[in-house]
């Protein structure tokens, strides 16, 4: 039963890790028991194709970070440093600011709701106005303070401009 996991013949000098598939013609995963795009059989099982990927994996260091459904070596494991706020700037897209005002609505909401349930009156008056407080809070918050921190009006003119 040892035998059956034993790659019988895998090319460990060929860099590749994609083929032709004998069927589609297509580009397939070298290491994968079927092609991605008709589902032939490119190995007989799914533990010779992982023996065969094991043993071409292991003849170079440089395949280290290879996996078996990739169709290239990769590159650069690193993720690229970006400024994702600069680049949507560029391209005119709005980016709301991290804010905590929105889990204020939410508790505002929760505690107005639960105003609601049969509870005697001081409680459910009570829940109602911490509900409308932190709800208010978090909307003049979000809204009023955040937003225009963010977006000063346009329309003010220079003290140096004049009007025509």
């Amino acid at each position: 039963m040892a035998g059956a996991t034993k790659a019988r013949y895998v090319n460990v000098g060929d860099p590749s890790l994609a083929i032709d598939c004998p069927r589609c013609g297509l580009r397939a995963a070298r290491f994968m028991e079927f092609c991605s795009n008709c589902g032939y059989s490119v190995w007989p099982t799914s533990a010779m194709a992982s023996a065969a990927f094991g043993a071409w994996k292991e003849h170079d260091l440089a395949r280290a970070d290879a996996r078996p459904f990739d169709r290239e070596l990769p590159s650069d494991r690193s993720r690229p440093l970006v400024d994702y706020e600069a680049r949507a700037h560029e391209l005119g897209v709005h980016i709301t600011p991290n804010s905590n005002n929105p889990i204020l609505i939410c508790a505002g909401m929760f505690f107005m709701g639960f105003a609601f349930v049969p509870l005697p009156g001081w409680v459910r008056v009570a829940t109602g106005v911490v509900g409308a407080i932190l709800f208010f809070w978090g909307v003049i918050g979000w809204v009023i303070v955040e937003d225009t921190q963010m977006f000063p009006r346009d329309d003010v003119a220079e003290p140096h401009e004049t009007a025509h």
